[in-house]
């Protein structure tokens, strides 16, 4: 499942075998002053990376769209009745441009910071801090609170993802129990998912789990296409819909829409393990033709799902929707709920290696190490569990973890990376760079406040 979309901390390189999911982060600290600065005279260093297992297109191609298409995608229906159908149809369209434009701007931004200081590739919050310390001289001085931002957002989605992940097993299970035997509160669920998520998340390898993503990645996919199955049946006329909901719904529908397209995290380390990375952008690239796809996806479940289920799409999960009585359909929950559960622990891998490494140099001997590593992975699955108990509502976690987090990383620090990175001479005739970018960061800006205030409204008081 996606793993939704894995941040690239410091030096990340994908594991051989693995998915977009399976990230290995190493935390090393970045000494700009020392780089010497590329004269223009030296090889590019973008293309000429020293790679174990570098990916092919078509591999750098299918981690972009396992790692875009997660638990955001069985949520388009209630962003689509959060919008209408004929806003949420435009609407995410033109959010995907916009969010592939930014994972654009982060790479070309990432690829011109590696050339001035002399490294075959950067992380995330390394290029924020590059662009910072070597962009103007008065921002140079921010170039580790810009990191320590951009660490701290995908520490907050990431684990704003594990949350997201608890509810939505805890959901499905529930439904697929009820219908057979018994009913018992989503809160007990969570409760007997707790202690299996613990020891799921002890795995401190993720090579160990590639067998268990893979799995994921077949029911995912099998997933879907029952789903379609279910949704393209007895379609109602678009005119039992509305075409627009209202403008105090709308805050709601950017959230759940930033969320299934916040993608920008795993675009880094894929394409600083490509074999060809010219590939990689492009009118016909990789990026393009793979984000295309997620959002053609991603529209189609949105439009049909609202249109098929109307004002019943609310709960957060299309698979929440599907007949009751009927087998296939409840195995679709099954499927989905096990696929997440297995997806956990990629999500969990990126909080852990910012964290982690916070807690163990306070830490002096073996043991206390050995012994303070699963204590601080249980005390992090344990933050997810109480954070899922306290708000089991699924769609209103959903759209705060997107409004809040999700479009800082994917609005509002790409831009701001590639404004310093190009400052002052190289933004453009008459500055337009300049200008779409401060566009596209009040954009972000606005949706961050307005759809995450709305989204507490939501979740405090949900029947309001």
């Amino acid at each position: 499942m996606r793993d939704e979309r894995q941040p690239l901390l410091e030096n990340e390189q994908l594991d051989e075998g693995s998915s977009s999911e399976t990230i290995n982060v190493q935390s090393t600290a970045l000494d700009i002053q020392q780089i010497p600065v590329n004269d223009g005279k030296d090889d590019d260093p973008v293309l000429n990376r020293n790679l174990e297992s570098p990916t092919s297109n078509l591999e750098t191609m299918i981690h972009l769209l396992k790692g875009n298409i997660g638990t955001g995608i069985l949520a388009m229906p209630d962003a689509f009745r959060n919008a209408g159908l004929a806003v949420g149809f435009f609407g995410t369209l033109f959010m995907g441009a916009i969010c592939t434009h930014c994972m654009h701007i982060l790479v070309n931004s990432t690829h011109e910071l590696c050339r001035r200081v002399q490294k075959p590739s950067l992380g995330f919050s390394e290029a924020g801090e590059v662009a910072f310390k070597t962009g103007p001289e008065p921002l140079q001085k921010y170039s580790q609170l810009v990191k320590s931002l951009i660490n701290v957002f995908l520490c907050i989605t990431q684990l704003g993802f594990c949350c997201v992940y608890f509810v939505f097993v805890a959901a499905n299970l529930h439904d697929v129990i009820k219908n057979y035997f018994f009913d018992m509160s989503v809160v007990w669920y969570l409760v007997m998912l707790l202690i299996p998520m613990i020891f799921l998340n002890w795995v401190k390898k993720l090579k160990y789990i590639t067998p268990a993503s893979l799995f994921a990645s077949i029911l995912t996919t099998s997933g879907l296409v029952i789903i379609f199955f279910y949704l393209l049946q007895d379609l109602p006329s678009t005119s039992t819909v509305n075409a627009f909901a209202s403008w105090s719904q709308l805050p709601l529908y950017f959230g759940t829409a930033i969320y299934a397209f916040e993608g920008i995290g795993v675009i880094l380390p894929l394409e600083n393990n490509m074999q060809t990375p010219q590939d990689f952008g492009g009118w016909n690239g990789v990026l393009n033709t793979g984000m295309v796809i997620v959002a053609c996806l991603y529209t189609a479940v949105g439009f049909f799902g609202y249109l098929k289920y109307g004002e019943r799409a609310k709960y957060g999960s299309i698979t929440l929707l599907l007949p009751d009585t009927d087998i296939l359909a409840q195995s679709v929950r099954l499927m989905m709920a096990i696929a997440i559960f297995l997806s956990y622990c990629l999500q969990f891998y990126v909080p852990m290696n910012i964290v982690w490494p916070m807690i163990k140099k306070h830490l002096q001997t073996d043991k206390q190490i050995f012994y303070g590593e699963y204590v601080t992975r249980s005390c992090l699955v344990f933050l997810t569990f109480a954070l899922a108990a306290a708000i089991p509502n699924l769609g209103a976690v959903i759209s705060l973890v997107g409004a809040f987090s999700s479009s800082a990383l994917a609005l509002i620090f790409p831009p701001l990376i590639e404004i310093v990175t190009l400052w002052p001479n190289n933004l453009g005739h008459r500055n337009w760079i300049l200008w779409k970018d401060v566009a596209i960061m009040v954009f972000g800006i606005c949706g961050f406040i307005v759809g995450s205030y709305v989204s507490i409204l939501n979740i405090l008081h949900p029947d309001a």
